[in-house]
Order: C-alpha cells, then sequence, then structure tokens
C-alpha cells in the first residue's frame, strides 16, 4: 500500500511531463482535442473559389463546439472573419456574403477569390466540457493569374554571322503573376556561360557573340504557383562556314589525296563542306606551273582518255558569301592502266580454282570406284558361284581337307616342286591339301608353289555329270604321281635349303 501511494505522485509527474511534450508537437494532443489542416500554404486563382479544408477531433465530452475564423496580412492585427457555435454561424457583417461555414465543419469556402484575400488564414477551436480546450492551425493563401502562352521574339531577325554578330532573344507574356522565365534550348535548361548571360528576371537570354554551336531549337517556359506556359520553338539564324571541306569519287582509287583512275574510265568528284548558307564552288587546274578555272559548281566530271599527262594535280575551292570565309582542298589524278592488271589477276586467280575443282573431281571419282569394287568383289562371285556347284562336284575335295566343311576348299590344287641344282626336273602334280595320313613336310627343304585352280560351271550343259567322273579318275591318278615325286624331291632336297632359295 505504502508502495502504491508513493507511485501515483510519481505517475501522475510522468503524464504531465509527456503532455508537455506533446503539446509542443502536436497542438492540444494532450488536452483532448486536436486540429488538422492538409497543408499550410494554398494556391488560389482570382476569381475563383476556393476551400480550406480543416479538421478537428478530441476525446473528452464537449457541450458546447466553437469555431473561429481570423484573417491577418503582415504587419496587421487579425481580423475576425466569421464563428459559430455548435450549428450557429455568426459572420462579420463586412464579409457575410464572402465567406460560408457549415458547422460543426471547420473548414471555410472563399468565393471569389481576389488579391485583397492574401494573407494567412487561423482557425481557432474552443470545446467546453469540464473545461475549456482550444486548438488553433494557420493556412497561408496565395492569389495569382494564370500565366498566357509566350511569344519569342530574335533580334536582329535577318540573323547573324558566327564570331561577329549579337543575338537577343525576349520571352513576351500577357497575363499572368508572379512569372518566372526559363530557357530551355532542344528541351534543356540553358545556363550562364561565357556567351549566355540573362536580364533581371531571365525574360531575355543574350548571345555574344553567336556559333555555330549555338544553334538549335530556343523556347520560353513561364510558371507561377497555379500554371505554366511554353513557347512555340524557334531556330535562330546563325551564318558559319565553311567546314570540313573534302571532295570524294564515285570511283577510283583513293588514297590521301590522290586518286588513281583507270584509262578510258569517266571519273566524277563530288566537292562539299558544312555552311549556312550553301556555298559557292569552284574547281582550278594547274598545269605547267599554271592555274586556271575549269568550272564551277559542286560536281566535276573527269575523263582520262582526254587528258594529255598522267598526273594531274586539282584544287576545289568553296566560298562562303555571308561569312566571307573560303577554304580550298588539293588532290591530285594518277591515269595508270589499272584495269589491264585486274583483268591479268583475275586470270591468275582462276587457275587455283581450277585446281581445286579438279582435285575435288578426283577424289569423288576415286572415292566411287572404291565403293563399287569393295560392293562388288571377285572373291563374293567365286564363292556364290562355288555354293551353286551340286555336292557331288566337291566329294573328292571333302574327303582329303582335313576339316569338315570342305566348301571354301574345294577346287583343284597344282603342288609344284623345285628341286636342287642338279638339273631335276620340276615335276607338276595334282593334288588335294595334305591328310592325316601323309607324313609332315618339311617346308625348310622343299618349298612348293600353289595354285588354286578353279573349275568352271557347267551346270547348263548335259554332258556335265559324265565329265565330273572323267575328271574324279584323273585326279586320282594324278595324286598317285604327284605323292611319290614328292617324296623323291624331299629326299634329295635335304640339307639343301640355300639351293631351294637360289631356285625360288
Amino acid at each position: 500500500m505504502e508502495q502504491d501511494a508513493f507511485m501515483e505522485p510519481f505517475s501522475s509527474r510522468v503524464g504531465v511531463l509527456r503532455c508537455k511534450i506533446y503539446l509542443l508537437l502536436l497542438a492540444g494532443a494532450c488536452s483532448g482535442l486536436k486540429v488538422a489542416v492538409p497543408s499550410h500554404t494554398v494556391h488560389g486563382i482570382r476569381g475563383q473559389a476556393l476551400y480550406l479544408p480543416v479538421h478537428y477531433g478530441f476525446h473528452t465530452p464537449a457541450s458546447d463546439i466553437q469555431v473561429i475564423w481570423l484573417f491577418e496580412r503582415p504587419h496587421t492585427m487579425p481580423k475576425y472573419l466569421l464563428g459559430s457555435v455548435n450549428k450557429s454561424v455568426v459572420p462579420d457583417l463586412e464579409y457575410q456574403h464572402k465567406f460560408t461555414m457549415m458547422p460543426p465543419n471547420a473548414s471555410l469556402l472563399i468565393n471569389p477569390l481576389q488579391f485583397t484575400d492574401e494573407g494567412n488564414y487561423i482557425v481557432k477551436v474552443n470545446i467546453q466540457g469540464n473545461g475549456t480546450l482550444s486548438a488553433s492551425q494557420k493556412i497561408q493563401v496565395t492569389v495569382d493569374d494564370p500565366v498566357t502562352k509566350p511569344v519569342v521574339q530574335i533580334q536582329p531577325s535577318s540573323g547573324a554571322v558566327e564570331y561577329v554578330g549579337n543575338m537577343t532573344l525576349t520571352c513576351l507574356v500577357e497575363g499572368g503573376s508572379r512569372r518566372v522565365y526559363q530557357w530551355l534550348k532542344n528541351g534543356r535548361p540553358v545556363h550562364t556561360s561565357s556567351t549566355n548571360s540573362f536580364s533581371l528576371q531571365n525574360s531575355r537570354l543574350h548571345i555574344a557573340p553567336v556559333t555555330k554551336e549555338d544553334i538549335g531549337n530556343y523556347s520560353c517556359l513561364v510558371k507561377n504557383p497555379v500554371s505554366k506556359m511554353e513557347s512555340d520553338i524557334i531556330m535562330p539564324t546563325i551564318y558559319y562556314g565553311p567546314y570540313g571541306l573534302r571532295v570524294n569519287s564515285d570511283r577510283g582509287l583513293k588514297v590521301g589525296e590522290v586518286f588513281t583512275v583507270d584509262i578510258g574510265e569517266a571519273i566524277l568528284f563530288d566537292c562539299s563542306a558544312d555552311s549556312y548558307p550553301p556555298n559557292t564552288y569552284s574547281w582550278i587546274q594547274r598545269t605547267n606551273n599554271a592555274t586556271y578555272v575549269i568550272k564551277h559548281g559542286p560536281r566535276l566530271e573527269v575523263a582520262s582518255e582526254k587528258i594529255a599527262q598522267k598526273t594531274t594535280d586539282y584544287m576545289c575551292c568553296a566560298y562562303n558569301n555571308i561569312t566571307g570565309r573560303r577554304d580550298e582542298t588539293h588532290f591530285t589524278v594518277i591515269i595508270t592502266s589499272v584495269g589491264i592488271e585486274k583483268l591479268a589477276q583475275k586470270g591468275k586467280s582462276l587457275s587455283p580454282l581450277a585446281s581445286i575443282t579438279g582435285i575435288s573431281l578426283f577424289l569423288i571419282i576415286s572415292m566411287c570406284l572404291l565403293f563399287l569394287w569393295k560392293k562388288f568383289q571377285p572373291y563374293k562371285v567365286i564363292k556364290q558361284k562355288l555354293e551353286g556347284r551340286p555336292e557331288t562336284e566337291y566329294r573328292k575335295a571333302r574327303t582329303f581337307s582335313g576339316h569338315e566343311d570342305a566348301l571354301d576348299d574345294f577346287g583343284i590344287y597344282e603342288f609344284v616342286a623345285f628341286p636342287d641344282a642338279s638339273g631335276v626336273a620340276r615335276m607338276p602334280a595334282r593334288s588335294v591339301p595334305a591328310s592325316d595320313g601323309v607324313p609332315g613336310q618339311d617346308l625348310h627343304s622343299t618349298i612348293y608353289e600353289v595354285i588354286q585352280h578353279i573349275p568352271a560351271q557347267q551346270q547348263d550343259h548335259p554332258e556335265s555329270s559324265s565329265q565330273d567322273g572323267e575328271e574324279d579318275a584323273c585326279l586320282d591318278r594324278h595324286d598317285e604321281a604327284g605323292l611319290q615325286e614328292l617324296g623323291r624331291c624331299k629326299e634329295q632336297d635335304k640339307g639343301k635349303h640355300s639351293r631351294a632359295k637360289q631356285c625360288i
């Protein structure tokens, strides 16, 4: 209990301190009354109505609400305009038709607005309840006429020569109060520089001296708190040039200031420069240390076959009649047989192309032949023919083949023995490959040449069956003679490997 009794005075002092702080920030907040306005400065247009909105609120019971509007001008005392208690309005008889209020709304309507209505308007709200609570706000009102569309005038109107003349742009506005002027060039503000200067209110722009860089689209922007207007775009006339004189040609080879022209070729030269007004051009030719004008105008046509000298010097002169400035450029024309050399180079360039074409065709044909050879190989044709023969034709070959399937070994084999150098004649014999019953042959002592003869198929002849029988009998006789001769050659060739190599 004692602690609570001690805390109550402390909490009350903290609350009072908070109220004092809030009172500085928000008028009437701690007292339960708050008055607010959307803006403390309001701009009005003369002859039109102006509405000053005001909002207020309170948190305590109130029996009476009083609203008072006061008006003050600089260095004068506030003047009463009108007031209300609850819903009753009490206006000042001097302003009863000018100011209107609809309580309990505290907003004020001024209609019509005049220049004399410019000043500070003070609204005060009083609430009567357990006590009297008061709060107030101030609103500054300005009154202006909207500006009209400005017009820009240029002096001198005929234009000015760069680095010589000066120019003044003046912005004229018929209506509007508190006007502010701003100059724009190509849509961007113009600032003070070594050549640009402004009048006191910026209504005039003075350029001295004018240059080519001052060319552009100028406009004048005029504004005040209630309106703004921009003038039409105007471009001042400035005479300049010539700048960047150059000579170009539609033909010939240009290297620096030298043009190389083909024999018999007509070439057209064009002379141009940046200038206003456009320049006048003169073409001058130099021959034998003498110069003379050959043509006037921006273009010159030269026929190479009519030029006696192969190297000729020319000069183009540009002159501006207004600025009085001139410029000139020199160039040289050389007559050569460039066309013949080009044709020779084109002829030479054809030989590598022909070589590449020939090599490509050769590779393509080689690839085609390789493809055909792989597709139609001879051994495949022979194999297909053998597979088509009857089984009786290779019956004996299967007997002496030494393996189960003798289809791949079918044929007539010829054994050729190479004896020593003693002069023993070679004995050809026909046989099949050696079977298991034949003793192993020493290849180092005797070398044999094996030749396979593929018999042609005779399926289409009716005598094929009888010829096959005779062929088998003949084959048996040759096989026995061949084996006997093989034995004799083997005995003679033992230990004579070197002689066998010489026989080979």
